[in-house]
């Protein structure tokens, strides 16, 4: 027994002095990383006292400090960055999907703010605010020369606070003022119609409205289609969505899958890495779906198209996305700052990381340039109707040549689409071939 108790003992006594051998040098070396790492934040403090009081003009301390720690962050990687406050409240108000405001869709013409449209239901719309307006003041200020976003921000503010904006409309002759009570403004980040028994559904951005708005889109859209059996499928267009937030993805992505992975993170501790899975539910009935992305979907885009193709729930078309595939953490700083920190990749089902890569479309459609009306159709005047004493076709009925004479009207229509936007027209005719081919 004491034998066992003593080869245990000079067991535990060897193991000690090997720890201390071997952690003697990783010890040291520690020491001397800390100690370098020290030398370095000390010349730091060196360099920026001496910028202080040495440089040809007075600086912004609070200026200096924020453009060290922002080239500190973005040395890592694109995506990586410093928020100060103002711009801390901005990405909050954007992910948000509603702030307080007025509720007008704007854009800048040769320095001028000018309403693109007044959004329906908000403060703008019931004020009289039309598109085409070109606003010049808002409470008195000029925002001639401003860029958009300072115009904007001018706009935005406190919801119940009165705001004063000088309107410059066609046909009226002089400027006028309206006075609007601002509101909560929420961002419809996406929008859809039915096109021919298709149901698009645009898909601006990924912010806390988007699923919501994706489910109530939808269902009004097949509600106006005259339900479900009139519907031959679905388009996602993701084209120039630059992403967003992850949940709104995963659960844009869970809405057309009935089950499986929709994507994972793996970051650097493996311990923290995350798998997230579809629940039973497709609100598209097993209908097709087609999704529609650009080099400007990126991130969270790719997320859902990578779900869906993987899943082969959806036929992909477009070109190549942005290949954006990697998790940034927003991290709240004090002062009021932030720190945008990448800290994840995410995986698609598969397990492919599209970091780089992009997601590469089923069908290859580039995006033409609208051709001139006159090209647009061509059709063969000389055909055996145009030719004199051809026989009739005596075999139509009236409602059968009713019936061709819409679906002729149909196809230019679809033709005259092509010459607009021949990506969005090629996913709705694959629709329309994938319907025909099911019945």
């Amino acid at each position: 027994m004491n034998k066992y108790v003593m080869a245990a003992i000079g067991g535990t006594l060897a193991g000690v002095v090997l720890t201390t051998q071997v952690a003697g040098p990783l010890i040291a070396q520690e020491a001397k990383a800390k100690k370098s790492t020290y030398q370095q934040l000390n010349l730091f403090g060196d360099i920026f006292e001496r910028i202080r009081s040495q440089y040809v003009e007075p600086v912004d301390e609070t200026k200096l400090i924020e453009a060290a720690i922002n080239g500190m962050l973005t040395s890592l990687d694109p995506h990586s960055s410093y928020l100060p406050p103002k711009d801390f409240d901005s990405m909050q108000v954007q992910t948000r999907g509603e702030f307080g405001g007025l509720g007008i869709e704007v854009t800048q013409q040769d320095g001028i703010v000018k309403v693109v449209s007044p959004i329906d239901g908000t403060p703008a719309a019931e004020a009289g605010v039309q598109p085409g307006d070109l606003i010049i003041k808002v409470d008195g200020k000029s925002v001639q020369g401003m860029n958009l976003n300072e115009a904007v921000d001018l706009m935005r503010g406190p919801v119940g606070s009165e705001i004063v904006i000088t309107i410059l409309r066609k046909g009226k002759k002089q400027p006028f003022d309206l006075s609007i009570i601002r509101d909560t403004i929420k961002i419809r980040s996406v929008k859809s119609r039915v096109e021919d028994g298709a149901v698009i559904l645009r898909i601006s951005s990924f912010t806390d409205q988007t699923f919501p708005n994706l489910r109530d889109g939808l269902k009004k859209s097949v509600k106006k289609a005259g339900g479900m059996d009139k519907v031959n499928g679905f388009i996602l267009d993701l084209r120039n969505n630059p992403g967003g937030l992850l949940n709104q993805a995963i659960l844009v992505s869970d809405a057309f899958l009935d089950k499986g992975e929709i994507v994972s993170t793996r970051g650097r501790d493996p311990k923290k890495s995350e798998r997230f899975n579809a629940t039973k539910g497709d609100l598209a009935k097993g209908k097709p779906i087609v999704v529609l992305i650009n080099g400007g979907s990126a991130s969270a885009s790719e997320i859902v198209t990578g779900a869906l193709k993987d899943h082969h729930r959806a036929i992909v078309v477009g070109t190549q996305s942005f290949g954006k595939g990697s998790v940034q953490t927003i991290m709240p700083l004090q002062g009021n700052g932030a720190m945008r920190l990448t800290t994840a990749r995410y995986y698609t089902p598969s397990g492919r990381s599209i970091q780089n890569l992009g997601i590469l479309p089923d069908i290859i459609v580039e995006r033409r340039k609208p051709q001139s009306a006159s090209d647009t159709i061509k059709t063969n005047t000389r055909t055996e109707a145009s030719l004199r004493g051809a026989l009739n076709n005596d075999s139509l009925t009236k409602d059968e040549k009713k019936q061709l004479e819409q679906e002729r009207k149909s196809r230019e229509e679809a033709a005259r689409k092509r010459n607009k936007d021949n990506q969005l027209a090629y996913a709705e005719d694959l629709l329309r071939g994938l319907s025909v081919l099911k019945k």
